[in-house]
């Protein structure tokens, strides 16, 4: 709801719910900016880089294939009791759905692999002669032009390091997008977004509220469910600058996250982040890891409207002059 004026209210408020049915907190505001922050008036766009110093988020791999590049466990089962040979070219994936949910999938992963490897298998050269026709029925260009690679996927980013794994989509019912590491022989779907090369530091900065609050307010939604995106949220996030000895605080109280989730092993990510079934030992070790986090910014904050303000803050002082109109170069004109 968007309100125009010849002249601005003297008194301006904002109201947060804790819940939909809740009591609403009050808050007087200097300026309310169009993401209903008390902040001035900015606008995040895309950006292609980290604005901090951090290892870039890249979305996974796509395999643009009608299905014959992925596999259920039983269709990699009943593939590996008839051709056990094959098991080095089948690898575990996972998309968003998967990786919260702790469901297992594989993919055929046919990169650098040799053809002798596989051509003997009519499952195998069966399953890539149905890609080929399909990527050549294609309306797309790029995706035609793979019909000429029905062995490869069609986007490849999988990195060869362990990285950070984020789900593109996460219900809107949580307090924390589930966020964590996973091995470099997971191959991360483009349902999902990963950081290569990166630490505990990096995990526990984008797992904590301050960052999931700046990812409700400048982030997409799909009907309810949060929408991250790596130019959006994560490349404008204003990262803190640290002192050693709070970037350790950090490292220690993110590996407390890890942990807490390894004693429950029989939940899955989805079952352990529900908002309204927690575990308390979670819910402790996250508020451990937003003090850490929270120390490293300078101060303690008392609503997602205060810490969403001061990195709004942060993203003006750091942004200063990148926006400045640059000057046109003078057009050289040869007789």
């Amino acid at each position: 709801m968007i309100g125009f004026g010849l002249k601005g209210w003297g008194a301006k408020k904002l109201y947060q719910y804790a819940t939909v049915t809740g009591e609403p907190m009050e808050t007087e505001a200097k300026q309310i900016n169009a993401y209903l922050v008390d902040a001035d008036t900015i606008f995040i766009d895309k950006r292609r880089k980290p604005l901090s110093n951090v290892p870039e988020m890249t979305k996974g791999s796509s395999p643009t294939d009608d299905g014959n590049l992925l596999l259920t466990k039983e269709e990699r089962d009943r593939i590996l009791n008839n051709e056990p040979g094959l098991a080095e070219i089948i690898r575990p994936f996972t998309g968003a759905k998967e990786y919260l949910n702790n469901q297992p999938r594989y993919c055929i992963w046919l990169k650098d692999v040799s053809p002798a490897k596989y051509n003997h298998s009519k499952e195998i050269m069966g399953r890539l002669a149905k890609i080929k026709e399909y990527r050549s029925k294609s309306d797309r260009v790029a995706t035609k032009k793979y019909a000429q690679f029905p062995s490869l996927f069609v986007e490849i980013r999988q990195p060869d390091t362990n990285y950070i794994i984020i789900p593109r989509h996460s219900s809107g019912n949580r307090p924390f997008i589930p966020i964590g590491f996973l091995d470099k022989n997971i191959i991360a779907g483009d349902a999902t977004s990963f950081i290569p090369n990166t630490t505990l530091y990096e995990f526990g900065i984008i797992t904590s509220t301050m960052h999931m609050a700046w990812m409700r307010h400048v982030g997409g939604y799909l009907g309810t469910s949060y929408r991250y995106s790596n130019t959006i949220v994560y490349n404008n996030f204003p990262f803190p600058d640290p002192t050693v000895k709070q970037k350790d605080a950090i490292i220690k109280r993110a590996q407390g996250v890890l942990d807490t989730r390894k004693k429950f092993p029989e939940l899955s990510l989805a079952e352990l982040y529900e908002a309204t079934s927690m575990l308390p030992e979670l819910v402790k070790a996250h508020q451990e890891l937003d003090k850490a986090v929270e120390a490293a910014y300078g101060k303690s904050f008392a609503s997602d409207a205060d810490r969403v303000a001061h990195l709004f803050n942060l993203y003006q002082k750091m942004t200063e002059g990148l926006f400045a109109e640059k000057p046109r170069r003078k057009r050289r004109i040869s007789s």
